[in-house]
């Protein structure tokens, strides 16, 4: 009897052993001051005013204040079961995501294996958040996302993605969003058409470069294009065009020089079928970006970027010149600063930030053919 419970302890220790799992609770806050002027009060080109200035509070300019957890259990064999659950907030204001959801950034499941990768069911960030690698300010408020107003940092639901483990420096990530709509890619019965992606990545000890498609169908009638949502269910993308649902391809790069570190890219977002768009509304955009990291200590880092975008159907051109820099108080809180301007071509009306497409002075867009500039400076704290 003694010796039968003794191999039954045994056997659980063992059972124990191989079954471990952890769970990790973590966060980011940022906060700062943000000064910005230029900023349009409606109207178009022949608007005598070039705008007005603002001086606000603001919560994640330097990087997006969230919370969230994560776990990992060992199932023994180089498998393990996964999870992550993620959200963001404003430490202005304390407030979350609203209609995003409490967990707007992360909801997954999934498993993963030594040799085969990692496989995730859920909501996730969308595929060309890839781009954060190769932009020199990490998407930062005013950084790669603004010219194409937020189009490659969105979130998806109903997601499967595929991370492959890393082979000869090369690795392969995929997404594929169910628009979960009796239409396979969507129509007008969900808030998702459907979305997917694939992304190329080589690593080396002096580059890095990647490669990067993906699609985002309109949920109303699952095209590449168009007005969102009349009905208002979700009216922040109505009328986004190209903007919101297209296809977008990325050609990036990083260079590792010592203590400067060199990125670029090349971003090309293109409609199909939109018809009777308005003039300065555009279905193409080309995106263009690069600037150098100086790591001048382990604490502190300089920035200068340029991004540019060119748009058709009279949408014009514009170029964002910014600087900025960080400095490491301790492994787990930085202070930041960035000074930026955008220069709009006579028909363009690119703002800072991510704004939406629109001459509405609710965009927080400078008026049409104005420049828009601002600084700010934060503080950082993750956890």
């Amino acid at each position: 009897m003694k010796k039968a419970l003794l191999a039954a302890a045994l056997m659980s220790a063992g059972v124990l052993a191989h079954a471990q799992s952890s769970v990790t609770l973590y966060g980011r806050l940022d906060a700062g001051f943000a000064y910005i002027n230029g900023v349009g009060t409606g109207g178009g080109t022949g608007a005598a005013t070039s705008g007005k200035s603002q001086v606000q509070l603001e919560s994640g300019y330097w990087g997006t204040s969230l919370w969230g957890m994560k776990g990992v259990e060992d199932l023994g064999g180089g498998n393990k079961a996964l999870f992550q659950l993620e959200g963001s907030f404003s430490t202005a204001t304390g407030q979350g995501p609203g209609g995003g959801g409490l967990f707007n950034r992360w909801a997954t499941v999934g498993m993963s294996n030594d040799q085969f990768g990692t496989l995730l069911l859920g909501r996730e960030l969308f595929i060309s958040n890839g781009i954060w690698d190769f932009d020199p300010f990490g998407q930062s408020n005013w950084s790669s996302a603004s010219l194409v107003r937020g189009r490659n940092w969105p979130q998806s639901s109903n997601n499967i993605s595929y991370q492959s483990p890393k082979f000869a420096g090369f690795d392969v990530y995929g997404q594929y969003s169910f628009s979960n709509a009796t239409s396979w890619n969507g129509n007008g019965t969900t808030t998702q058409g459907r979305e997917d992606g694939l992304q190329l990545t080589y690593t080396n000890s002096l580059f890095q470069i990647r490669g990067l498609y993906d699609e985002i169908r309109n949920p109303t009638n699952g095209t590449l294009g168009g007005a969102y949502d009349p009905t208002g269910v979700n009216s922040a993308n109505t009328g986004q065009g190209v903007f919101a649902f297209s296809r977008d391809y990325m050609a990036m790069v990083n260079v590792f020089l010592g203590p400067f570190k060199i990125q670029g890219g090349y971003e090309a977002i293109r409609s199909s079928g939109m018809t009777g768009l308005a003039i300065g509304q555009p279905s193409t955009l080309d995106h263009e970006w690069g600037g150098v990291t100086w790591q001048l200590t382990p604490a502190a880092a300089l920035i200068a970027a340029v991004y540019h975008v060119n748009a058709n159907n009279g949408g014009g051109n514009a170029t964002l010149y910014t600087v900025g820099g960080s400095y490491n108080l301790s492994k787990r809180t930085l202070l930041d600063i960035q000074a930026a301007t955008v220069q709009n071509s006579k028909s363009a009306n690119f703002g800072l930030n991510a704004n939406n497409y629109g001459t509405s002075a609710a965009t927080g867009n400078p008026l049409v053919g104005h420049s828009q500039s601002g600084v700010y400076a934060g503080i950082q704290h993750s956890f």
